[in-house]
């Protein structure tokens, strides 16, 4: 008899499934169950393409679905579906040809989800616009008998989450939380592979999108007759972390439904988290090239035909929710708002094929993630902590570092050299202050230094997130936060990012953020410390500030012992008096 089993979520558009079916394969996968996710959307695109919406279509895309669900349930897997499926019979008849089925009925009143609805399909459907509407004008046939009933609109998703866990437990499809840990660890402790124990990506696959051979030859050849987006230096960025998966699992940049959920929810169309919208935006006249279902060529800054797009999208975004949502501000002097104001006013969504990668400005300390991934399993790395800075190290750093490393096997010093903030040190003159930190005070067997494309947004606690995400997909378990991360001022800090990151269950995140008070020197310790360290009142300590750094910098004058090692200072110190 097969262990696997299928759940069936069925409900109107917006009522939660993917969201739910998120959260439960997270949790699923936590507790050692191979999970593999039917989205709706993602099977109409790929396995039911060409397919409309009369009932008959409609059956034939709830057939395929279940034809695969039971498959992968027959192998053993939980197979999830996460489609409206709206009509009773057809469901029924996946019942009757599956062996262990459990639907999952997510309901939620009409007028909730129209409030809901970012695109306000609802609102134009109950008036009359849109026709053949599920749940409006078409029908949708309710379960009459599901395993579970959940109701969004009445329950939080812990909650609903919570009920879906109780019934797949008692139906002994899947263990208790707690039988299933101490499995989970039985089965590390007889895990001789350091691969198989590296943290999963984000959504279980580290996506590749780089063509290669004979495929990368035809789309650089069918490039050169197609409309052309030119990239801006945000573009380059995104289209470069894209291609090695750091993105995972975007395939490209978003569509609007991604776009509006990420704005709004801080979760994917599919229900996983992420944080930040990573989008294509296009003038108008670019706009009008770009033709939905056809192709466009990407062009980096230098000419090059660097990719081609599938213009799945085109749509116009209301960049002042996105900047009060995304950046917690909309004044224009915010240099994230003011990023955003002067981008194109449309995004072109859809998923992206690189044929030409920019070379590395840094060979041989800019690793792709299945380089840091290989490099972890070879030092026997399971647990591994991820460092983003855009700064040389000082002090502070060295501290919250080190003490990361303290529960870590290893240290992934990961400094951004994307898009940066005005005034930042240039990455050249940041590599040999890192170079010269890490070979006199780091133990070399347990640190990796490589840079990584991400830019700055300062997007504050949303990229906090985000930059721990991009980490997972590079192999990193645990991350960094900083007390203002990616922000433009302390009022956004660690005590907002803690509550972004509070906003999921840790195993949808994966990652585990480490949060630490601000580090200053401490007079009476003489070193290097926070106030949950070290005693005193304030005027016992010398605050390492990024701000007080730069006006030494501009005035020449000597960096004290208090901020950097004396290695660090004289390259700076240096570097700053041949700048003047």
């Amino acid at each position: 008899m097969s262990t696997g089993f299928v759940v069936w979520f069925t409900g109107l558009s917006g009522a939660g499934k993917s969201t739910l079916a998120a959260m439960l394969s997270a949790e699923l996968r936590a507790r050692g169950v191979h999970v593999e996710v039917l989205d709706g959307d993602e099977v109409r695109t790929h396995l039911s393409k060409g397919l409309g919406f009369s009932r008959e279509d409609r059956d034939t895309n709830v057939r395929r679905i279940g034809f695969v669900a039971k498959l992968l349930a027959r192998a053993g897997a939980c197979a999830m579906t996460a489609a409206i499926s709206p009509y009773r019979a057809v469901r029924d008849e996946q019942r009757a040809h599956t062996e262990r089925f459990v639907e999952v009925f997510v309901t939620c009143a009409v007028p909730t989800l129209a409030e809901r609805d970012p695109k306000g399909l609802y609102k134009k459907a109950l008036a009359g616009e849109i026709k053949h509407f599920t749940g409006v004008d078409d029908p949708y046939e309710a379960p009459e008998r599901p395993e579970v009933t959940v109701d969004t609109g009445l329950e939080t998703k812990e909650e609903s989450l919570a009920k879906i866990l109780r019934a797949l437990e008692a139906l002994g499809y899947v263990p208790a939380r707690h039988e299933a840990m101490g499995a989970v660890e039985a089965m590390g402790a007889m895990e001789a592979s350091s691969l198989s124990r590296l943290i999963r990506p984000h959504g279980g696959e580290l996506l590749d999108l780089c063509a290669r051979g004979e495929r990368r030859e035809r789309l650089a050849e069918r490039a050169e007759g197609l409309p052309v987006i030119d990239l801006d230096e945000r573009g380059e960025s995104d289209l470069e972390l894209l291609a090695i998966g750091a993105c995972s699992p975007l395939r490209g940049f978003m569509n609007e439904k991604d776009y509006l959920r990420v704005v709004r929810e801080m979760r994917l169309e599919n229900g996983l988290p992420w944080s930040i919208p990573i989008t294509l935006a296009v003038s108008e006249d670019e706009a009008q090239r770009a033709s939905i279902g056809g192709q466009v060529a990407l062009r980096s800054r230098d000419g090059r035909r660097v990719a081609v797009m599938e213009v799945s999208d085109r749509f116009r975004p209301d960049k002042e929710r996105e900047a009060r949502e995304v950046h917690g501000a909309s004044d224009p002097a915010h240099p994230g708002v003011a990023s955003l104001r002067r981008s194109g006013p449309l995004y072109l969504g859809g998923e992206v094929h690189v044929i030409d990668r920019a070379p590395p400005r840094f060979p041989g300390k800019q690793r792709d993630p299945r380089e840091t991934r290989a490099h972890f399993a070879a030092q026997g790395w399971s647990r591994v902590v991820g460092f983003q800075t855009r700064n040389p190290m000082h002090r502070g750093h060295e501290h919250l570092t080190r003490t990361a490393l303290e529960l870590c096997d290893g240290l992934l010093i990961h400094p951004s050299i994307g898009p940066s903030g005005e005034g930042d040190i240039p990455a050249e003159l940041r590599l040999r202050c890192y170079e010269a930190l890490l070979s006199g005070y780091f133990p070399s067997e347990r640190v990796l230094l490589s840079f990584c494309p991400v830019g700055v947004r300062f997007a504050g606690p949303r990229e906090a997130l985000h930059h721990a995400l991009v980490r997972k997909n590079y192999g990193c378990s645990h991350f960094i936060v900083g007390r203002d991360h990616a922000g433009v001022g302390a009022e956004r800090g660690a005590e907002s990012a803690e509550r972004v990151f509070a906003s999921f269950a840790p195993s949808e995140i994966g990652v585990e953020p480490l949060f630490f008070e601000e580090a200053f020197h401490s007079i009476v310790l003489g070193e290097t410390a926070t106030t949950r360290t070290a005693p005193g009142d304030p005027s016992a300590r010398v605050a390492i500030s990024g701000t007080e750094i730069r006006r030494l910098l501009a005035r020449g004058e000597p960096l004290p012992p208090t901020m950097f090692r004396p290695e660090v200072a004289a390259i700076l110190g240096e570097a700053m008096r041949a700048a003047r």
